[in-house]
């Protein structure tokens, strides 16, 4: 009897380790196959990136000029966060490296907004816009050449502060 319970014993533990060989199979397959989805997923190019920046740098425009303080804190946000996945996404690429030279500009339109100060901002946005240009000289793309605009990129969107009147 007791060489029964030893056997049954082992014959636990040997199904025990032969099922945790197949979990690890399972499971290094499944890792595989997501690891080639990742590989295989959208990831924006720089210039994506770089034409999402121009529309929001756009919008930032209208929304103060219009003392939509509001919306413009919230083109400032979007612009940062813009610029944070460019550094996520192409940490190693040269032009990356020049990103932190658009920060005092936008810092100085942040401030601008946040005061709700419409000289300050016309002004710091130029500088910003300054600011881009430099970074274009600098990386080679001097042919891009950003201005403050003179229309919407989107003509179906109201820049005025939203009323509850």
């Amino acid at each position: 009897m007791k060489h029964i319970f030893v056997l049954f014993g082992l014959s636990i533990v040997t199904v025990g380790c032969n099922q945790s060989n197949s979990n690890e199979a399972y499971f290094e397959n499944q890792i595989k196959e997501l690891e080639k989805k990742i590989e295989n997923a959208y990831t924006p190019g720089f210039g994506d990136f770089m034409g999402s920046i121009q529309n929001h740098h756009n919008k930032l425009w209208f929304a103060g000029i219009n003392e939509n303080w509001e919306l413009a804190a919230f083109e400032i946000h979007e612009l940062e966060e813009i610029f944070e996945d460019i550094e996520n996404t192409y940490p190693n690429r040269e032009e990356t490296k020049f990103i932190p030279m658009i920060h005092p500009g936008l810092e100085a339109v942040e401030k601008a907004v946040s005061e709700q100060n419409s000289d300050i901002f016309k002004s710091s946005y130029q500088t910003l816009t300054n600011a881009c240009n430099t970074c274009h000289k600098a990386t080679k793309h001097e042919f891009i050449n950003i201005t403050i605009p003179t229309a919407p990129s989107y003509t179906n969107q109201d820049y005025k502060p939203f009323s509850n009147d």
